[in-house]
């Protein structure tokens, strides 16, 4: 965006790391340095936190219809920079422009969500069963939260956090991913245009996550943490959280299967793979990852996936008529190239893709790989690429056994035409969302969240406000 913030936001002002240090911003499909942010040390940090725990107590009493109108202002502002949102998206983390002005689209629709939202956060009250007391229950925001987000999503996952954390009257300090900290501070840009006040939105970028976040989390001050990333990363600060007793919401990792059976739609199945694997270049905890294809109709299936796949366009993102912009940086197409030839050692077949073009810039081609052995690494990890594993099954207990043989319960996906199985496996599958005859779950008015070691808790929705809620119950004698 023209005069895009790249200082960190603590108490409604533009200031530098207390230190001077700055981190680079990459585009990927360069990797040249768009520009260089404030990075944030220890001290900043707590600078962050003494301005969110300052604000919290006149933001918690802030009227809710307040709060609902700065949530609608700011969804309308970004609607209106739309074009220059998605510019800046896509300059940062390389996911083609169309598809960045969509993320703009979801992105804004957490605010208005959560503008309405706000308004409804209600209690409740009656006679206890004694007959000596009445009960009033009072629903109050949890307090101050370390909001950290991820890459991949640059905007929406701030939306998605800021958006319930504002409509409950909570304080936040932002920590957005070091290498798409623009599209964060933009976005402060945008809350404090649209009202509000000092003190309630600190954003603080840092490639010394570990150092700004732990004494947050162990300080006691930090009432909240939620966290959208890997696994790994969340049990560390599930365990930095255990100290001071932090409530947390996590989003982690997925290994999502899409499981066609033999009767199902193979045009509206290969629409769903497209949605389900290519969403963000594939860098998506909610990517279709194993393939599980009836055997009767798997040579078909991969046949009309890998003519898909093998059509669209890669490109800088930028470029009008891309399909397929960079992966977000070196190590994370170097990832995709060691699980796709481990695949391919233990004999898969690549019917389209698979190998590394030349040139700048960490692109991967659209892969659909075919006789993927069980074994293989891309079976147990999440791939974040355009590949596609294809698997076949013969039967509905076996391939239900395999979908859930994962510690990962994100989302699974599902497509059939018998309503009886569509229900029957569904409810069979240990995911948090399933997708059917969809690729696409992500909605702002729905649960998002998984089970197992997918996470905790649910964000968007009815629901996702009460991750920032607490329940204070009065009892008030029957006189």
């Amino acid at each position: 965006m023209t005069d895009t913030p790249t200082q960190l936001f603590i108490g409604g002002a533009w200031v530098d790391a207390a230190d001077g240090a700055t981190l680079p911003v990459d585009d990927p499909s360069t990797g040249e340095i768009l520009c260089h942010v404030a990075d944030a040390g220890p001290k900043d940090a707590r600078l962050a936190e003494e301005a969110a725990v300052r604000a919290q107590e006149e933001w918690a009493r802030t009227a809710p219809r307040a709060r609902s109108e700065i949530l609608r202002r700011a969804y309308e502002l970004i609607l209106e920079r739309t074009d220059e949102f998605a510019r800046l998206m896509t300059s940062e983390m390389g996911k083609p422009l169309a598809e960045a002005r969509g993320e703009v689209a979801y992105a804004a629709e957490f605010f208005r969500w959560f503008s309405e939202e706000a308004v409804r956060i209600d209690g409740g009250g009656g006679v206890l069963p004694d007959g000596r007391n009445r009960m009033l229950l009072s629903r109050r925001p949890v307090g101050p939260c370390l909001l950290i987000t991820p890459w991949n999503f640059p905007l929406a996952m701030g939306t998605r956090k800021i958006g319930p954390a504002i409509a409950a009257g909570c304080t936040m300090v932002l920590k957005p991913a070091p290498q798409t900290p623009l599209s964060s501070l933009a976005l402060a840009g945008i809350l404090k245009e649209a009202g509000l006040p000092d003190g309630v939105l600190n954003v603080v970028p840092t490639s010394r996550a570990g150092e700004v976040c732990e004494p947050l989390l162990r300080g006691g001050r930090i009432r909240k943490l939620s966290f959208t990333g890997s696994t790994a990363v969340g049990r560390l600060l599930l365990a930095q959280c255990a100290d001071k007793v932090v409530r947390t919401s996590m989003e982690l990792g997925g290994n999502a299967p899409f499981i066609v059976f033999e009767d199902a739609d193979l045009d509206v199945a290969v629409d769903g793979a497209m949605l389900a694997k290519m969403r963000n270049m594939g860098e998506a905890c909610t990517a279709a990852n194993r393939f599980f294809v009836h055997r009767s109709v798997a040579e078909e299936f991969a046949r009309r996936l890998a003519t898909r796949m093998g059509a669209l366009v890669v490109g800088p993102g930028i470029r009008d008529g891309v399909d397929v912009g960079p992966l977000i940086d070196a190590a994370g197409r170097a990832k995709v190239e060691e699980l796709v030839a481990d695949a391919v050692e233990r004999g898969a077949r690549p019917l389209v893709g698979g190998t590394t073009p030349d040139g700048p810039g960490s692109f991967y081609p659209p892969t659909v790989l075919t006789d993927v052995d069980p074994g293989s690494r891309l079976m147990e990890t999440e791939i974040f690429g355009p590949v596609a594993a294809i698997l076949a099954f013969d039967d509905e207990d076996e391939v239900v056994h395999r979908a859930n043989d994962t510690p990962w319960g994100l989302v699974g996906y599902v497509f059939t035409e018998g309503l009886d199985r569509a229900l029957r496996v569904s409810e069979r599958l240990e995911v948090g969302m399933v997708g059917l005859n969809t690729g696409l779950v992500s909605n702002p008015a729905a649960p998002f969240g998984g089970v197992k070691q997918s996470g905790l808790g649910r964000e968007g929705g009815r629901v996702g406000i009460d991750e920032f809620l607490e329940y204070q119950y009065l009892a008030v004698p029957v006189r």
